[in-house]
């Protein structure tokens, strides 16, 4: 007997609940940007590169252990409102204001900047987690097919992408409009509108999924060592782990260097960053549904290991832009990125942790979505983490003495470095490539 389907209605007030992307695209292009500014930005350095990486590795160290915590809690959770919506609801507006205080640093004394950052990082990513983890588990809580969990993967995803393109897209039109000049004021201006903005969408999925009505799970009995235990044990999930690791860290060199890649290798100004991320989520927008069509008949395996060659391969391409193939091609490149990056960012990861996180729990007869999306959220943090403590030490590697580059302030990126992010990038693909090449699909036909 087939089940029913969730209705479409619930798929999409589920779907543009995912705005927290903003905050989290406006922390990976614009806070590395803001403390360590390229050249010609306008804006000065607050530190040294390494009190950044520092600063940043105690936050996301942080977030790490909070992560499978969050997850575990929610699993263990039971309100009237269900077990997810109330984590949502309780993490919105604390997000927001935490987003905006990254860009207003004590300035002057390296320690306390270092101390500011982060501490303000700590609170941001402990209320990201609150908000992101159990927004994720809701996929596996409220899908009771694999059909359900694939679509609202799919809808989280195409919100993510719309979201994410607003934060890249939208703040080179705000610190111009809203700084007239001053770039210290725009991108302030330009934060705080963006940080604002997101907790408007949360609200409908906090008021517009009735997840108790809609839930299928039960709240868990296991203590936080068995959960972990039962995760753990099981290898595919262990494959996906890694793998997801290592694509993320690839992924978040290209985008966390996008900016320098259109300034400082293309020639380019600020306006060039908006078309350069038009171009990128343009085209992820347009393989979505093809994304999807192809996962009901294949599976996810398939395409996501051939994702993963075309940006090994575009990474590649971007470490010769400008020395071998002519610049303008810069945003050629950006499109083909797109292309891979609207399964292998966007639908893959959470619908492939649904399916494992609803086995598991199927298998072992106790609720564990939360508990897996909260280790993949560390896994993700892991991959920050990675990726946020090695950009600055390569953005400077060329700049004469690393270690004098790494522990005063200097005047800017060099472009040896922002080639160096592409090599380490493809290296990041190519290792993820291994692991999910070793991850064992289970097939299960969908019904269309």
């Amino acid at each position: 007997m087939k089940k029913e389907s969730l209705s479409l209605k619930y798929q999409l007030f589920y779907g543009v609940g995912v705005s927290y992307a903003i905050v989290d695209q406006i922390f990976a292009q614009w806070v590395l940007y803001y403390y360590l500014p390229p050249e010609n930005s306008g804006l000065t350095p607050i530190m040294a590169p390494i009190f950044i990486s520092l600063a940043l590795i105690v936050s996301r160290f942080v977030d790490m252990i909070t992560d499978p915590l969050v997850g575990y809690w929610s699993d263990r959770t039971e309100t009237r409102w269900g077990r997810r919506i109330p984590f949502i609801a309780a993490g919105s507006i604390p997000l927001a204001l935490a987003t905006i205080a990254f860009f207003y640093p004590v300035i002057g004394n390296e320690w306390m900047s270092f101390i500011y950052l982060a501490s303000v990082g700590s609170i941001f990513f402990v209320f990201y987690t609150i908000v992101g983890a159990p927004y994720n588990a809701l996929i596996p809580e409220i899908g009771k097919t694999k059909e359900d969990r694939l679509n609202l993967a799919t809808w989280q995803s195409v919100f993510r992408l719309l979201y994410t393109a607003v934060a890249m897209i939208a703040p080179g039109i705000l610190i111009s409009v809203l700084g007239q000049g001053d770039t210290q004021k725009g991108v302030r201006g330009m934060v705080t509108v963006l940080a604002i903005f997101s907790i408007i969408p949360a609200l409908i999925t906090i008021f517009g999924v009735p997840e108790k009505k809609l839930s299928h799970g039960r709240k868990s009995t296991e203590s936080l060592k068995s959960s972990l235990k039962i995760i753990f044990s099981d290898k595919g999930f262990l494959y996906y782990l890694f793998g997801l690791l290592f694509f993320f860290i690839g992924f978040n060199n290209l985008r966390g260097t996008m900016n320098y890649f259109v300034e400082d290798i293309m020639g380019l100004g600020k306006a060039e960053i908006t078309i350069a991320s038009a171009v990128l989520f343009g085209m992820a927008a347009l393989f979505f549904y093809p994304t999807n069509r192809l996962c009901k008949k294949i599976g996810y395996k398939k395409p996501l290991l051939v994702s993963l060659v075309i940006l090994a391969i575009s990474s590649v391409a971007l470490n010769f832009l400008g020395r071998g193939i002519d610049a303008k091609y810069g945003f050629l490149i950006f499109g083909v990125i797109g292309v891979p990056i609207a399964g292998a960012a966007f639908i893959y990861p959470p619908a492939m942790l649904s399916e494992i996180g609803a086995r598991l729990s199927k298998e072992k007869g106790t609720q564990v979505e939360g508990i897996c999306f909260g280790i993949q959220g560390f896994f993700l943090k892991m991959a920050f983490l990675v990726s946020i403590a090695t950009l600055p030490v390569m953005l400077v590697a060329g700049s004469g003495s690393l270690v004098e580059a790494l522990t005063t302030k200097p005047q800017g990126v060099e472009k040896s470095g922002i080639y160096l992010t592409t090599i380490f990038s493809t290296i990041s693909f190519i290792i993820s490539f291994v692991f999910y090449s070793l991850y064992k699909e289970k097939p299960e036909k969908i019904e269309n």
